[in-house]
């Protein structure tokens, strides 16, 4: 038959992806390299050229968008629905074969699935039955843990014994989570993976099933699968099946949640006649880009290896402003924009890209300073932030008591004990009155008329503490310092760090970088603070 419609376009090392007879094929694929064309143009050669039925094909992917948009180009080109193609994240596919046989592994047919929300809820129930001591593990952690455990493959009884009081303990609770989901019918994304692997290990004729069904699996972000969607793989591939994975170590960024880079590497030991195709031509980048970034790729330790190359345009030399501080960097860069709208640019075909969402507050201040218009994409602006809302909240009405606004958002935050109906009493009590919510906290005898013993101490230790801030900032000229007073007397900082997780390292950096703003201002001269 004529293959020329499914190769045209293609490079030279495309070409070579996409018809290699390997039963064991590794694509390094660059950024940039066209490795999703490669993916779907693989699975139509397979089809049209091969015989293989849409029937035995299964595609896995690593979201639900990059297996629609191949599906979509796959039916296009071949112009027919496809139906009986398997394509989908891990988990989808998973849930997909545990709806047919999770009642061999002793779980309801019915089960149902917890997302992420529903499992930290569920986790934070039972740490409350079970009165446990968050110094040991707060809850985010706790499901953390108990995911880490499943993606390798460990159950409870599994999990190595430990003289440590607080992973013994964080093992039984982990037995008791997995006897709950069980008796609940409920389970995690981590849980799906895990039950199909000893779905497929304990009854080899339901894996043989499989085996027998895909003459051909094809795996997209292969540096990006962990323990247990590899073991997945290899048990899917070890009746014969074809192996066809795209990947790339060099983008691998996804350790923090299981993913491991090795895995990439370690085909080569699982599939001895493993074969390996780089995709190096960029159809993204100027050359001039592509060799600063091999340059610094390259002194990365125990990587595949490849070099990135364009035959397009070699493009301008990348520049570098060696700036004195962060607002040298920002003004630099404001005015660079400024000189490329006047010579006629758009100002959407500017981006600055920054490491962390805290260094956002100084581009900001410069961008408006400037009169440049911007738009934070993948987050809010610094000042929008619920972490930096709160700390000037916390300033706002040391400063202005009658500011209900304030009250009312940081009142319980960080928790301390005053519910959503005292806060709905107060508010009652106020409007009657037509007084602001502080004149009500402040007067001892309606506190004591109206709310419980525990409500009254939890209030009058909120206003103990706005007052003890108030005095401590009437004497300090300094806004840096007012900040870092703000910060960590009221226990902003401090419930950031014990939560422990990711996003909170990421709000105590705003928070870091709120004080740094206020270095710029001095409380004793400048008019507009």
């Amino acid at each position: 038959m004529d293959v020329s419609e499914i190769l045209q376009g293609l490079n030279e090392r495309q070409r070579e992806a996409v018809t290699h007879p390997a039963r064991a094929l590794r694509v390094i694929a660059g950024a940039g390299s066209g490795k999703t064309r490669v993916l779907v143009q693989r699975m139509q050669w397979l089809m049209a050229v091969e015989g293989v039925s849409p029937y035995g094909l299964l595609a896995l992917t690593f979201t639900n968008k990059a297996a629609r948009e191949m599906r979509q180009r796959l039916e296009v080109a071949l112009q027919r629905p496809l139906g009986q193609l398997w394509m989908g994240t891990f988990h989808g596919i998973c849930h997909r074969i545990l709806r047919r046989h999770a009642p061999l592994m002793q779980w309801p047919e019915q089960f149902i699935i917890m997302d992420s929300d529903d499992q930290l809820r569920l986790v934070k129930r039972m740490m409350r039955a079970r009165q446990w001591d968050e110094a040991v593990m707060k809850p985010k952690n706790m499901v953390w843990q108990i995911n880490a455990y499943k993606e390798e493959g460990l159950r409870a009884e599994a999990v190595p014994p430990t003289p440590h009081p607080g992973e013994l303990a964080v093992r039984e609770f982990y037995h008791d989570y997995e006897k709950l989901c069980r008796q609940q019918g409920t389970m995690d994304f981590a849980e799906l993976l895990l039950l199909t692997v000893e779905l497929f290990t304990h009854h080899p004729d339901v894996l043989q099933h499989y085996q027998q069904r895909f003459h051909s699996v094809l795996v997209d972000e292969f540096q990006d699968t962990n323990a247990l969607q590899y073991r997945l793989v290899q048990q899917l591939c070890a009746g014969g099946a074809q192996l066809f994975v795209v990947g790339d170590d060099d983008q691998s960024i996804y350790g923090w949640r299981g993913a491991r880079v090795e895995n990439i590497l370690q085909l080569e030991r699982d599939f001895p006649a493993l074969a390996t195709i780089r995709l190096e031509q960029n159809y993204r980048s100027t050359q001039t880009i592509l060799d600063a970034a091999n340059a610094v790729i390259a002194q990365n330790q125990n990587r595949l290896g490849k070099t990135l190359w364009s035959d397009g345009a070699r493009g301008a030399a990348v520049r570098i402003y060696p700036a004195i501080n962060e607002m040298d960097e920002a003004r630099y860069i404001c005015e660079q924009i400024q000189r490329w709208h006047a010579d006629g640019g758009r100002y959407s075909e500017s981006a600055i890209l920054y490491r962390s969402n805290a260094q956002s507050r100084v581009f900001e201040e410069m961008l408006l300073q400037h009169r440049l218009p911007y738009r934070v994409y993948g987050g809010l602006r610094f000042f929008e932030r619920a972490e930096i809302k709160d700390a000037l909240a916390y300033l706002r009405l040391a400063r202005y008591r009658d500011d209900d606004g304030a009250v009312e958002r940081i009142i319980n935050t960080p928790p301390r004990g005053i519910g959503q109906k005292t806060l709905t009493d107060l508010r009652q009590l106020a409007q009657q009155a037509g007084v602001p919510l502080w004149h009500v906290l402040t007067d001892d005898a309606q506190i004591a008329r109206h709310f419980s013993a525990r409500a009254r101490n939890a209030l009058r230790d909120f206003v103990i503490l706005i007052e003890q801030i108030a005095a401590k900032l009437a004497a300090e000229p300094s806004l840096k310092k007012a900040l870092e007073i703000v910060v960590h007397d009221t226990g902003l900082y401090a419930a950031l760090e014990t939560e422990g997780s990711e996003q909170a390292e990421a709000r105590r950096e705003n928070l870091d970088e709120l004080i740094n703003a206020g270095s710029y201002i001095d409380l004793s001269t400048d008019p507009a603070s």
